[in-house]
């Protein structure tokens, strides 16, 4: 698993410090040559009683293996989605990272009822990336097992998302909101780990430009979408997350690259100027009247955990704030191992409240929070994989 993860990073902190070289500012790359051990050792260790990630892990690993499904006739929650599928795959890494055999055989075979033909029909059919996620899953059990029957069933949903485009090759199931920029990369990326075919990193990194050019904002962050102008956390959670999987396999030298990474430290330079004191982010990243959400929270955290840890950031400036973010989240872990203060499920404000600015702003304001909610539990586990690896 550590070598998948990491395969080709060395090659890209060569070519990410000679590319900048002679920069100075926050987001640029590190003027020495980088060694990974000595920002784990300063940044990623000695944590305080209950805050080890591989302890907090493995307690929302398994609050997960233990869940059911809560399939709903005639709506669109009577297939797997994808609060689940980030859940599982954030499960999956911990347990096989930290060696969990048992943890990581109940988490295999809670997937074993959908290879039924019965079980199937809980898989959607629908051109939609919410459903299409799925594939994530069984790529990441293909990838720990060897399973070919895993790898035919994860790349088919992979493949099915391209069968339709637009004239600039970009998959009809687009649709220009900051989440998508999570739901696409995720599975195209498990594509090309389980495949290695280039194909899948192509479609992700000209996907990924794409939406760069369409949403980030000077101060690096991302509009929810271009008619919801606002900074919504978990939609900015989701473009960092995005980001960072899929410079975790693009080769330094692929066209796209450079654009992905310059898209990549703009945000977290921006979002560093926005972490309050606590380590945590709010549900309006520039709102200061809002309140702290941990599902965005902890997707940032992911993404300056595996900045620092591959060396496209300077450890130096982010080491302090991925940990300080790491240790603001653990606090909202409850006994249960659910996560406090995690925004739920939230469409585009325009969508829902119309296009008046002030009543948008209201609409993110306003949304309920949720104990337990799948959005908070799945960065939490993505993290924690993160500092272990």
């Amino acid at each position: 698993m550590f070598a998948r993860r990491n395969a080709g990073v060395i090659a890209t902190l060569i070519s990410s410090v000679a590319m900048l070289a002679g920069c100075s500012t926050a987001s640029d790359a590190p003027q020495r040559a980088f060694d990974p051990t000595i920002a784990t050792k300063s940044y990623f260790s000695n944590w305080p009683e209950g805050a080890d990630p591989a302890v907090v892990g493995r307690r929302i690993a398994n609050n997960f293996a233990a869940r059911g499904f809560d399939f709903q006739v005639n709506s669109f929650h009577r297939w797997i989605i994808y609060p689940e599928v980030c859940a599982w795959y954030g499960a999956l890494q911990v347990a096989q990272i930290t060696e969990d055999q048992s943890l990581q055989r109940q988490l295999i075979g809670k997937f074993d009822q959908f290879r039924t033909p019965e079980g199937a029909r809980r898989l959607s059919p629908r051109s939609h990336v919410d459903y299409r996620i799925t594939g994530v899953v069984p790529l990441e059990i293909y990838q720990i097992n060897g399973d070919p029957s895993y790898l035919t069933l994860g790349r088919d949903f992979a493949d099915k998302q391209w069968e339709n485009t637009t004239p600039d090759g970009i998959t009809t199931e687009a649709r220009y909101w900051s989440d998508d920029l999570y739901m696409l990369p995720v599975l195209q990326v498990q594509a090309y780990r389980a495949t290695k075919d280039a194909k899948y990193l192509d479609r992700v990194s000209m996907t990924m430009v794409a939406y760069l050019d369409k949403l980030q904002q000077p101060n690096g962050l991302f509009l929810h979408s271009p008619d919801s102008p606002f900074y919504w956390g978990r939609g900015n959670g989701w473009v960092a997350a995005g980001m960072a999987e899929v410079l975790s396999v693009l080769p330094p030298e692929h066209p796209h690259y450079n654009r992905i990474m310059q898209g990549y430290r703009l945000m977290m330079a921006g979002l560093l100027k926005y972490q309050s004191a606590d380590g945590l982010w709010l549900q309006l990243i520039d709102q200061p009247d809002f309140w702290p959400e941990t599902s965005g929270s902890a997707m940032f955290a992911f993404a300056l955990v595996e900045g620092v840890k591959r060396g496209w950031l300077d450890a130096s400036a982010y080491g302090p704030a991925a940990r300080k973010a790491w240790l603001g989240l653990v606090p909202y872990v409850d006994a249960a191992a659910n996560v406090r203060e995690t925004v739920v499920g939230t469409n585009k404000a325009s969508k829902e409240v119309g296009p008046d600015l002030e009543v948008q702003k209201k609409f993110y304001f306003d949304r309920p929070r949720k104990t337990g909610d799948l959005h908070g539990q799945s960065p939490m586990l993505w993290t924690a994989a993160a500092l272990l690896r």
